[in-house]
């Protein structure tokens, strides 16, 4: 990994919640509002941010957690705000805090961890657990 990846380093995206990010299961509408799913998308579309500046050409980020809480529904057409802060460096871990915001404020929030790997070592492992399979 690059130096200068440091403890509160902040990334953000924006989005706008279309009628692919509602709550549905097997394409049928649970309710026309921003899903959680699609906010855990963002949450780690956000923290990835963070590393990509900081990747070697052999290195890339994988995902290893995220804890979500969605506190306030979000309707389609509304715009997000999703910023992703660092939090903690361990190893080959980044942690990074994350709140998701709506034009009222605080819609969704959590962390998302990703480790640092070699793409080499992440190909192995795929190739490892497809053979168990």
């Amino acid at each position: 990994m690059k130096p200068g990846m440091k403890i509160g380093q902040k990334a953000t995206i924006t989005d706008t919640v279309t009628q692919k990010m509602v709550a549905q299961f097997e394409g049928t509408v649970v309710h026309p509002a921003y899903s959680t799913v699609s906010m855990v998308y963002h949450m780690e579309w956000a923290a990835r941010q963070i590393i990509l500046p900081f990747l070697e050409e052999h290195e890339e980020g994988i995902g290893g957690a995220v804890n979500a809480k969605h506190i306030a529904p979000t309707p389609v057409g509304e715009d997000i705000t999703v910023t992703a802060t660092l939090t903690e460096l361990k190893g080959r871990a980044v942690i990074t805090e994350v709140e998701v915001h709506n034009s009222k404020g605080l819609a969704g929030k959590g962390e998302v961890t990703q480790f640092i790997l070699n793409k080499d070592e992440i190909t192995h492992k795929l190739e490892k657990d497809s053979i168990t399979n």
